[in-house]
């Protein structure tokens, strides 16, 4: 997972996901109602695989399998909460706190050199509507980062456009991102 992806996944919930397959395991039976067999089918393993990772923590799941069930419980891990999230990041923007070298092109003589920034940032829903339909159809990273430094380009550097008319941004690479939504 990406680092805009963990930042992003972290402002969308109130609780943190289970980091235990034990918990994890114990969370999807109960969304399936109790259902080991559901649980199985969606993780692709035996009933009773399930049922012997239920009984025992000490059993540990395959890699394979361990991975579909970090991301079965990501999917259905506080599905409202999420989504009002989203929706608020939306309607209000959002906060990007970030600390990653930026790139410009710029007008002749210009003293902006790309360098290593942190900033702190609301941005506009407009970039958290982008952002979420790229993620949605899963877009790499780098996409995700065009999104971000266009957003960042407007509301930062162009300070929503009365100033910098020509510079264009670009992140060259991101040590960190974090997120928060109002």
């Amino acid at each position: 997972m990406s680092e805009i992806d963990d930042g992003l996944e972290r402002a969308l919930h109130t609780r943190p996901i289970p980091q235990s397959n034990a918990a994890r395991i114990r969370f999807l039976v109960k969304a399936a109602k109790g259902s080991t067999r559901l649980v199985a089918q969606e993780l692709g393993v035996s009933q009773r695989t399930v049922q012997r990772w239920l009984k025992s923590a000490a059993i540990t799941p395959k890699p394979d399998a361990a991975k579909a069930i970090e991301n079965a419980v990501k999917a259905k891990w506080q599905p409202r909460v999420r989504d009002r999230a989203r929706k608020a990041a939306v309607a209000n923007g959002f906060y990007l706190n970030a600390m990653g070298q930026f790139g410009y092109r710029s007008a002749a003589g210009s003293t902006d050199d790309p360098r290593l920034r942190q900033i702190t940032q609301k941005l506009p829903g407009s970039v958290a509507a982008e952002l979420f339909a790229a993620r949605d159809a899963g877009a790499t990273e780098s996409r995700q980062l065009d999104i971000l430094a266009r957003g960042l380009q407007e509301s930062y550097f162009k300070d929503g456009g009365r100033r910098a008319s020509g510079l264009s941004v670009e992140f060259n690479g991101l040590e960190w991102a974090s997120f928060e939504i109002d």
